[in-house]
């Protein structure tokens, strides 16, 4: 089977949407099934041999973060040329109504599409708005995707219809046989608490954290808090004081240096705000084996199972935070039958598991035989073929 998968973000700057497409690609490659991504990304970025830029991208505020995403004639014309060339028996296209390359591609493609919604949010101005302009989209959806059931009840209740859930996949070996590295490693007296995330995002709650160190050193001085993510550290620090010095910076990191960095911790904290439909660090932290605290969003409630697998305290509550990472730390049994729970939910979201279903839904929507086909940018731009 011929895959296309359609990124409407930048590879520029990898987020969970972006590894979860490379890392689909690179299973379905391995699986025997030729694949392809098309991506906006910058001339001079430097892509996997699967993907293919549709052209460098613009900073757009979308889903409670800025997204880079593409669009316009030149990205048109280059999906169009991608699509007739791949020779597609499925166009996989996710987040397929974010103003980007996605779109473009829904109204192009001529073959069985699958669209996967990753995105979670109460009210989305930007799908109400948009929703005239989409509807005629939907009827090219063969079959629906969503990574969580935020995501689902999301998709439903802007666009109708329904969705089959199927999470984020994670290679769970990876992170379970990652070493470890000794100067991340904590000690009884000093453990290591490590937070991943962009740091200008304010929905990735680095400041949740930052207001629950202080609390956490009063019971563990030695405590060290590992930041690792691009932002300005610095200026983050600024109002905390002598307490700063306990907040270690390793800016963005390499995948390995993620893996290793959870397996090395002692704690690994989510105090994300909101805006979050999966919590895909959260599986990789329990993958490595660390104790997982998170804010009790429900999609983390989801992925943790109500608590069996990670501690969670009080969203944007730095004060149950630092009670619940001292919790964490003072009670070693409690935190290895979490653990144990952990190590084998996550079984669940292994791409060997993921992946199978993902192509069980290829299959129910791919024909035999497929119609002869129009010329895609003729029926883009309202001319028949």
């Amino acid at each position: 089977m011929r895959v296309g998968l359609v990124c409407p973000y930048s590879f520029d700057a990898p987020g969970g949407v972006q590894f979860h497409i490379r890392d689909l690609a690179e299973r379905l490659i391995e699986l025997g099934h030729p694949t392809s991504v098309l991506a906006p990304a910058e001339e001079d970025t430097e892509l996997p041999p699967y993907v293919e830029s549709v052209g460098g991208a613009v900073p757009v505020r979308y889903n409670g973060s800025v997204a880079r995403l593409a669009f316009g004639p030149v990205v048109a014309a280059r999906a169009g040329r991608w699509l007739a060339a791949g020779e597609f028996d499925v166009v996989h296209i996710h987040e397929p109504f974010a103003p980007s390359v996605g779109l473009i591609s829904l109204r192009l493609a001529e073959v069985p599409v699958v669209a996967t919604f990753h995105s979670a949010q109460e009210r989305s101005r930007a799908l109400q708005l948009a929703y005239p302009l989409v509807r005629p989209g939907l009827e090219r959806i063969s079959a629906r995707i969503a990574v969580s059931e935020d995501a689902r009840r999301t998709a439903v209740e802007h666009l109708g219809g329904d969705a089959v859930i199927i999470p984020n996949g994670v290679n769970t070996r990876t992170f379970a046989q990652a070493p470890v590295h000794p100067p991340w490693q904590g000690r009884p007296e000093a453990p290591t608490i490590a937070f991943l995330g962009r740091l200008d995002e304010p929905r990735k709650g680095l400041p949740v954290l930052l207001g629950a160190v202080a609390a956490v050193r009063a019971q563990y001085p030695g405590a060290r808090f590992l930041v690792a993510g691009r932002g300005d550290l610095d200026a983050a620090l600024r109002p905390w004081g002598e307490h700063a010095s306990a907040v270690e910076g390793l800016g963005g990191i390499s995948d390995a240096e993620k893996a290793s960095l959870l397996a090395s911790a002692d704690v690994y904290v989510a105090p994300q705000t909101g805006g979050e439909s999966f919590g895909i660090v959260l599986v990789e932290a329990m993958s490595a084996g660390t104790t997982v605290v998170a804010s009790d969003l429900n999609a983390f409630r989801r992925v943790l199972d109500d608590g069996a697998s990670g501690f969670l305290f009080t969203t944007a509550d730095s004060a149950s935070l630092a009670h619940t990472i001292c919790r964490a730390l003072g009670d070693p049994a409690e935190s290895r039958a979490r653990r144990a729970h952990a190590r084998s939910a996550v079984v669940r979201f292994d791409w060997d598991e993921v992946a199978a279903r993902i192509l069980d839904v290829y299959a129910m929507v791919t024909p035999q035989q497929s119609a002869p086909r129009r010329p895609l940018l003729g029926r883009f731009f309202g001319r028949q073929g």
